[in-house]
């Protein structure tokens, strides 16, 4: 039996604000009727027979399911029943830690989902979701009994063995459990009301392990229901892991929502007021005050401090209607009929949250200066709001779901962020790198959706966490073609890669299409998504870069680059110096025929500099020992010269399009290229080109003077000759 079952029906959290839909259970009670009850005398009867009296311990569940789904009918109770009398046989004897019939977790669990509108697949599963983990029922069992949609259920929620895995059993365990949830999200509804009955009843464990189960329910299990769009379990998994995280501030909380409980409610009369406007206007709305739980009471009060907290700051006022219509109607007789505080209004019916959550969001004030904050949305929008992907119902009672032009899952049961968490989960090689990545994702609460273009002409949409950088955009877009990722431009203007995207902006990620670029290690400081970082991590791993300050020793155990070693994609230059390697300086890239000279550096190893280069003239400047070297005489047949080029050129849209298309048709592959801020409505690119042959350089040069705007190109050396004056 796992250690998060094993728990004690301690006092829970209190329970004065309402608990938004979730009705709390008498779990002694369903736990003697489970056991004593007349049902329980009807166990001995033969299994499977139709119209069989329901047991008293499920009567509360399947009359909430009928409340629910007034079309269940008398097969669907059965199927619940059954589920019922092999989960109870299965687990009788089991006891929880507080001496309860372990049969009552199920049932709680199980209840939870009824009352937030589960169908009976989901509830069926729920009733069994511990037999296979804790009990000697087989999936196999489950299956040929209750079918393959149960049978898949309960595997998606059940533990994997410390046993065989260790350590690593929990986070090996979520990664199952997401990997289920991508074919259907009902295996994460039941994990998060198995969660939240556990939380309600965590009593009798040690303090230390009370600590460790709520950090995993703050960093992985909330996030999850916010993305999923149950804030009814959301809220109250909240208030349970504020009190046992914070158990001072969570009593300082809890006693001001009392004292403010006992004063005069000011959100009352303007509730009454609201009501008046809306009756006169002809709106049928229902209106209620709708109180805050205990951590949005704490985040106002960090937010605006406990002397500016009036009751109003309490809760909120929520208007329900019919109609998509009538939520714009009681919008604007609200901002009519009293004071809007344009600051706090938002639409999210025209643009709902990516947890499907739709509603308005105003703040209004009425003649005595009172300021509420008011919800408006329709019946079924609250079913969805308090309930998300539960509320949906069965994802496989319709067609394969649509996509939309980006490849984004229409299909809300199936959302984009989860098909994108499991796309990394794949490329995570180890548990604690998943582990950590996946809190680190859950842990973005707030994304961003910017456009993707090509050629001008934006393709689709892209939707990130809020601060990615256009690290994350091409990565998201190319996958591990995002290696080659050398610039970006954002809203048509070139843009660093560390560039934070924000809502609406149109992004064009450009590609090195010569395979020879990749990450850097800087990438690592402003990407944001795990799918980036490992790609990034993974990259550098395979293609190290040796340290600056390397002992001399340990460069000698390496390759030494020379006359007889060097590339065949590099210009090959000798020196006179005996056992001498040959490295040709990035500052000026020399290629024959420059006139080139050398200098001896660190580990004994000639760096070969072009004769003007500012770094050469500064040395011997120094007084360093120049040392001939030469180009050798023959080089390989295909061998490739390198060299950087700046090009200066007034902005204009598609400059760098022209510029790298003027260079690829001359037969000259880009390997790196990078774009200077503007300057006075003047630019600057600096590419490193690779020739195919040095006489290949003045024709490369013509053809990029020829593209209009640029007025000038020229060798590396000359802006760094700038720069030193």
């Amino acid at each position: 039996m796992s250690a998060d079952n094993a728990v004690d029906a301690a006092p829970a959290p209190d329970d004065e604000g309402r608990r938004r839909g979730l009705r709390r259970i008498d779990l002694r009670r369903l736990g003697r009727a489970a056991l004593l009850g007349p049902g329980g005398r009807e166990w001995g009867l033969p299994a499977g027979g139709r119209g069989q009296r329901v047991p008293d311990a499920i009567e509360h569940l399947a009359k909430v399911h009928r409340l629910r789904h007034p079309g269940v009918g008398a097969a669907g109770i059965e199927t619940l029943r059954r589920a019922y009398l092999l989960a109870e046989s299965s687990h009788r004897g089991q006891m929880r830690k507080s001496g309860e019939p372990y049969i009552t977790h199920p049932l709680a669990v199980t209840l939870i989902l009824a009352e937030l509108g589960a169908e009976t697949t989901t509830l069926t599963a729920s009733l069994l979701h511990d037999t296979v983990e804790d009990t000697e029922v087989t999936l196999d069992q489950v299956r040929e009994e209750f079918g393959e949609e149960v049978c898949y259920l309960v595997d998606g929620v059940t533990k994997l063995e410390r046993v065989d895995y260790g350590a690593a059993a929990e986070p090996e365990t979520f990664r199952k459990m997401l990997v289920a949830t991508g074919s259907d999200v009902r295996v994460m509804s039941i994990k998060l009301a198995d969660r939240l009955h556990n939380m309600r009843t965590l009593g009798v464990m040690r303090p230390d392990k009370q600590a460790r189960i709520a950090k995993v329910t703050r960093d992985v299990l909330i996030p999850l229901a916010e993305r999923l769009g149950v804030q009814a379990l959301k809220s109250e998994l909240e208030d349970l892991v504020f009190a046992i995280l914070h158990p001072e501030e969570y009593a300082r909380t809890r006693a001001m929502i009392r004292a403010n409980s006992v004063r005069p409610d000011p959100l009352a009369a303007v509730a009454d007021a609201v009501r008046a406007v809306l009756r006169e206007a002809g709106i049928a709305a229902e209106v209620a005050i709708r109180p805050r739980h205990a951590v949005s009471v704490h985040r106002v009060l960090l937010k605006r401090g406990a002397d500016e907290l009036g009751g109003c700051e309490f809760g909120r006022i929520l208007v329900l209607v019919g109609e998509d219509a009538d939520c714009y109607a009681v919008l604007g007789e609200l901002h009519t009929c009293f004071i809007p505080v344009i600051a706090e209004f938002k639409d999210f019916i025209a643009a709902p949250k990516f947890n499907l959550y739709q509603s308005l969001h105003t703040a209004v004030a009425d003649e005595e200066g009172r300021i509420a904050e008011v919800l408006v949305r329709t019946r079924q929008m609250h079913r969805v709001a308090e309930a998300g992907v539960i509320a949906l119902g069965n994802p496989h009672t319709v067609d394969e779901p649509p996509q939309a032009a980006d490849g984004e899952r229409v299909d809300p049961t199936q959302p984009g962020w989860l098909s994108r968490l499991l796309e990394w989960q794949r490329d995570a090689p180890d548990p604690d790198t998943f582990w950590t990545a996946l809190r680190a994702d859950l842990a973005q609460d707030r994304e961003v959706t910017v456009f993707s273009a090509h050629g001008g002409d934006t393709t689709g949409t892209i939707r990130l966490p809020a601060g990615a950088s256009c690290v994350d955009a091409a990565y998201a877009l190319h996958g591990e073609a995002g290696h080659a990722c050398v610039g970006a431009r954002v809203n048509g203007r070139l843009a660093p890669l560390r560039s934070k995207l924000r809502d609406g902006d149109i992004v064009q990620i450009l590609l090195d299409e010569s395979g020879t670029s990749g990450p850097s290690a800087d990438w690592l400081e402003h990407v944001r998504t795990p799918a980036a970082r490992i790609a990034v991590t993974r990259w550098l791993e395979l293609h190290p870069v040796p340290p600056a300050d390397e002992e001399p020793a340990a460069r000698a155990e390496r390759p030494a680059y020379s006359a007889d070693t060097a590339a065949e994609d590099e210009p090959v230059a000798v020196t006179d110096l005996a056992g001498a390697a040959v490295r040709l300086a990035r500052c000026c890239t020399p290629v024959p025929p420059d006139e080139v000279t050398g200098f001896v550096i660190r580990g004994g190893t000639v760096a070969v500099h072009r004769e003007e280069c500012p770094t050469a003239v500064r040395m011997t400047g120094a007084g360093r020992e120049p040392v001939p070297v030469r180009w050798r005489g023959g080089r390989p047949a295909g061998a490739g010269f390198r060299a950087t080029l700046l090009a200066e050129a007034l902005g204009r849209p598609r400059l760098l399009a022209d510029l790298t298309e003027a260079i690829a048709g001359q037969g000259v592959g880009i390997v790196s290229a990078s774009v200077e801020p503007p300057q006075e409505h003047r630019v600057r690119h600096t590419y490193t080109v690779e020739l195919p042959d040095a006489e290949a350089l003045p024709g490369l040069m013509r053809a990029m003077r020829s593209v209009p705007g640029v007025y000038d190109v020229y060798r590396a050396q000359r802006a760094m000759a700038a720069a030193r004056r």
